[in-house]
């Protein structure tokens, strides 16, 4: 039985709490310093860094590692990469319960469709690139490990807590020492293309007299956003915000109990299975969502329980703090020998998925090129948020269809995407082979992305 002092109570708090305060911290620089502001670096990442320096220090001075002690309950690291990792799936549960509406255009579907397999493609090419690299290595560093380089689509496409996930894989199951922390620095580095190659072509786009400033969207809240006549009242019995993160870990109780059967059934795969946890959330999501409309349409249930700006809310939240805690996890000591390695993978990184997401957007994005593309490129170098805020900068009242893009293009960017998830699970088992089927797929999804420019040109 613990005791109420006991450093075993108050560690989690006290994680959180600096966590949440280098948000605070990280916020009260970015306005109050000007070369900040322009930078585009995310908050998080921004108070992530802060506690990488914090704990950089303390290491030097006292040789201890600071998230470690008795403070943080002990074994705080190990804390900051649970708290990335559960993240991750909270934030995508809540933007699953979130609602669409309105019938889609012939036109827009395949802008929709076009955006989805431009993720993927972007995903394989960094894949590629990333794989071949560090296979290059692994020939001339003897003992590196050769799949490190898959990463970079995790670190980079897919953010701070698939590149912890699938870190965590190999350094369990293949034996990449430090696996995870190579994983959340990669993701780190996403987030510093994005800032750096953002700035550099909106730069570019002043110079030119392209980029003509916008004004962003009022920003103040209307009453119907939280509360219109179909839902439940904001404060009743139960408050609103309640149902909402009640939702979200009902949810996310039933992935698990999902995990755990899939776990048993495949004890080979417990691995894999658990570093789906988003996935397997998303699914649970759903199948709540559809199970609640069935009940409304019945006239069980008279209200609707979930609201879109409150589940928005609360997955930007979620991710805010996988972001903070997951860069706050990097621990540099374990990356003396692969520095090397990780910057050259962290400038390839940002100039393929700069080079490529160009070509794409002009190609097939004629009527708002640079939109698109600093979209796409925010979004796949960080997260859907990075995205946004360099989509903000030419589009601030979002007045063209890239941000919905991004939105709708997460189904058919799901489905295209499995497959790569079990790839870099052989990667380590069969590189080469796994080499070979990236390359395929990223050749196969091209043809489809530009069938309309392959197929025209051969008509003619």
């Amino acid at each position: 039985m613990n005791n109420f002092w006991d450093s075993e109570v108050w560690g989690w708090m006290i994680l959180m709490a600096v966590l949440l305060g280098s948000l605070l911290v990280g916020n009260i620089f970015k306005k109050a310093i000007p070369y900040l502001q322009q930078s585009l670096i995310p908050t998080s990442v921004l108070g992530g860094a802060i506690l990488l320096i914090v704990a950089a220090v303390y290491k030097a001075v006292t040789g201890d590692v600071m998230f470690d002690t008795a403070a943080f309950g002990g074994n705080g690291t190990a804390n900051l990469e649970i708290i990335t990792y559960h993240s991750l799936a909270l934030g995508f549960i809540a933007s699953s319960f979130k609602t669409t509406g309105g019938k889609l255009t012939k036109q827009r579907s395949v802008e929709i469709v076009n955006t989805g397999v431009t993720t993927v493609a972007t995903y394989l090419l960094q894949g590629i690139v990333g794989f071949g690299i560090t296979i290059v290595a692994a020939l001339v560093i003897s003992g590196f490990f050769p799949a490190a380089g898959i990463l970079l689509p995790f670190g980079y496409g897919q953010g701070t807590g698939q590149a912890l996930n699938y870190g965590n894989i190999f350094e369990t199951e293949y034996g990449f020492v430090g696996g995870r922390t190579f994983g959340l620095t990669i993701a780190a580095l996403g987030f510093l293309s994005a800032a750096i190659g953002g700035v550099i072509h909106l730069q570019i786009m002043k110079r030119s007299g392209k980029l003509v400033k916008s004004k962003r969207r009022d920003g103040s809240t209307h009453t119907d956003k939280v509360e219109s006549y179909f839902e439940i009242p904001m404060q009743e019995s139960m408050d609103k915000m309640t149902v909402q993160i009640a939702l979200i870990l009902v949810a996310y109780m039933l992935a698990y109990l999902l995990m755990l059967g899939l776990g048993n059934l495949l004890p080979g795969m417990r691995a894999v299975i658990y570093g789906f946890n988003f996935l397997l959330g998303v699914l649970t999501a759903t199948l709540l969502k559809i199970i609640m409309n069935f009940l409304r349409r019945k006239h069980v249930i008279r209200k609707k329980y979930t609201n879109n700006f409150l589940m928005t809310r609360t997955s930007n939240f979620f991710f805010d703090l996988m972001v903070v805690a997951g860069v706050a996890a990097i621990r540099l000591d374990q990356l003396e020998s692969y520095w090397g390695i990780i910057l050259i993978l962290g400038a390839a990184g940002l100039v393929i998925t700069y080079v490529y997401n160009r070509i794409v957007a002009k190609a097939l994005f004629p009527d708002y090129v640079e939109e698109q593309f600093l979209t796409m490129f925010g979004m796949l170098t960080g997260t859907a948020s990075t995205g946004v805020i360099l989509l903000r900068e030419v589009d601030g009242d979002f007045k063209t269809p890239a941000s919905d893009n991004m939105v709708y293009q997460n189904f058919p960017a799901i489905v295209l995407g499995f497959p790569i998830m079990f790839l870099a699970t052989l990667a380590p088992v069969k590189p080469y082979l796994t080499l070979g089927v990236l390359v395929a797929y990223f050749i196969l999804l091209n043809i489809f992305l530009f069938r309309s420019r392959i197929f025209k040109k051969r008509k003619k």
